[in-house]
């Protein structure tokens, strides 16, 4: 069987446009220092993990800097579009242009490792999917052997229920599921604090320290 591919779902990291969960105590500016640091982690953990191909799907937004243009960008990924519609939209039309098997993984938990994502994608090799969980009730990453059009269908994004409606909705579909490790999410300050201290030698870190200090 071949290896699967890493897609990293990402936003420009932009301000006014990406984290603004952040704000206040933020600036849009420094939310969006966060954000492409996280992503920058995220695309770095990417980079050694054991995969066939690594695909940005990217959401430009307004941003004027392309992402082969700017700091954080990384060599070694193909960019496509993210489609349009809701994330759940969009989550499936990332897997079916990037076809499977495929592990998805957002720019949220910049403290993921090479050896997690390894997890995920190794995980398809054995079972039809995998599902890395999120303490706040979503999940961090997603992995399919196949592609399929109703893996997200019905699922609502963005509530505390996400993970589990998720999870449920590949185990009504008949699916096989390895559960990975339970990540933390960034999405507010004291997340921001906490994922620092747990990759503490990170751009995140790096940049969480310039925001909130030491």
């Amino acid at each position: 069987m071949r290896r699967a591919n890493i897609i990293v779902l990402a936003k420009a990291p932009h301000p006014g446009f990406t984290k603004t969960r952040l704000c206040p105590p933020c600036t849009p500016t420094q939310a969006a220092d966060l954000a492409a640091a996280a992503l920058a982690d995220t695309l770095d953990a990417a980079l050694l993990a054991d995969c066939e191909r690594r695909v940005l799907v990217f959401d430009q937004g307004q941003s004027p800097i392309a992402p082969r243009d700017s700091p954080w960008w990384r060599s070694g990924f193909e960019v496509i579009a993210q489609g349009p519609g809701g994330l759940a939209q969009r989550l499936a039309q990332a897997f079916h242009d990037v076809g499977g098997p495929a592990f998805l993984v957002a720019m949220d938990t910049p403290q993921v490792t090479p050896a997690l994502l390894g997890a995920g994608l190794d995980a398809l090799s054995t079972h039809d999917a995998s599902f890395g969980p999120a303490y706040d009730g979503g999940y961090w990453g997603i992995g399919l052997a196949e592609v399929g059009p109703d893996v997200f269908a019905g699922v609502p994004m963005s509530q505390a229920h996400t993970g589990a409606a998720q999870l449920a909705r590949l185990i009504d579909l008949g699916l096989s599921v390895a559960t990975l490790a339970c990540l933390r999410d960034v999405d507010m300050a004291d997340d921001v604090r906490a994922v620092a201290t747990l990759a503490p030698h990170g751009l995140f870190a790096a940049a969480a320290r310039a925001t909130f200090g030491a």
